[in-house]
């Protein structure tokens, strides 16, 4: 899965994540992206298989945290922070 690929896929659900003016609010771009595999851990104790999209260099405010979408639907899954 590339970055571009899954884009297409989350916005496809109707999605606002890769709109151009919530990126800019971010001060995200398309290349400062990258996608892999992972499986986690939720608030429901539930593991799911997920695309994180990790950005490469933090953007504002140093924001890096990763964003994770299910693999079977490409919905947004919140990871349960310790």
């Amino acid at each position: 899965m590339t970055k571009y690929e899954l884009k297409e896929k989350v916005q496809a659900t109707g999605s606002y994540f890769f709109e151009r003016d919530s990126m800019r609010f971010f001060g995200d771009t398309m290349k400062n992206y990258g996608v892999r595999s992972a499986v986690v851990d939720t608030y429901t104790q539930v593991k799911i298989d997920c695309w994180e999209l990790y950005r490469i260099h933090p953007v504002k405010n140093w924001n890096q945290k990763s964003t994770y979408f299910r693999k079977s639907d490409f919905e947004r899954v919140y990871p349960k922070i310790n």
